[in-house]
């Protein structure tokens, strides 16, 4: 019986593109396996670009190059890993490539058409959904959504709703299923480390353009 890993690895699924902005920088190794850290800036249809970290295996590319100034185009799944800083653990985001594909060159206009940012993701509301308005009356809700892995694992996401999908967020339940379709961003914060100490931090976030509430149908017996 197949069914599992392979229902589980379409409860996540990206696909993202943009220029290579960084040097590949080693992240951890498992079973023998490097994996390595990659930003790419992936261009909004404003004229806003997100920096996005891609998780890469030293077995899908050569990452003692440069690509700095190339394009990639990489399929996968956005994952999240606890990291322990000093006397917490910190929610680290990034999207764990399955495939690739890297150019030297791209059309603009091609590349703005046929390479988008773009994610799905079906989990489980592990927090309640924080609704609020901002000083301009947007409403946003932020939604924290667990999707599971294989062998008990789980991915942490959060989601920042807007407008309508902000007001209907408001009312999940926790443990509720959710389907999200959106795209992944990054947001530049403020984080006070002491009295007189600011540090400049980047979140990583779903901002989402559609979701579903999934009714679970009741079985019998």
């Amino acid at each position: 019986r197949k069914i599992m890993p392979d229902k589980v690895f379409t409860n996540n699924q990206g696909i993202i593109s943009g220029e290579v902005v960084s040097e590949f920088v080693f992240s951890h190794e498992v079973y023998g396996e490097g994996f390595y850290i990659l930003e790419l800036s992936v261009p909004r249809l404003s004229d806003a670009y997100d920096i996005i970290p891609l998780m890469i295996s030293e077995r899908l590319i050569d990452t003692s190059k440069d690509y700095r100034g190339c394009y990639m185009y990489a399929s996968g799944q956005f994952r999240s890993y606890n990291r322990h800083e000093e006397t917490k653990n910190r929610l680290v985001l990034s999207v764990f490539v399955r495939e690739l594909t890297i150019s030297d060159s791209q059309n603009e206009e091609d590349y703005a058409v046929n390479k988008p940012n773009q994610i799905f993701l079906d989990g489980f509301i592990c927090k309640p959904p924080v609704y609020r308005k901002t000083p301009l009356g947007r409403e946003i809700a932020d939604v924290l959504l667990a999707v599971n892995r294989p062998y008990g694992k789980s991915d942490y996401i959060p989601c920042i709703c807007w407008g309508r999908n902000a007001r209907y967020a408001e009312s999940f339940n926790v443990g509720g299923h959710v389907q999200i379709w959106g795209r992944i961003q990054s947001r530049e914060y403020q984080k006070k480390i002491s009295e007189d100490e600011i540090e400049k931090r980047i979140a990583y976030e779903v901002s989402v353009s559609k979701l579903e509430y999934v009714v679970e149908e009741a079985t019998e017996g």
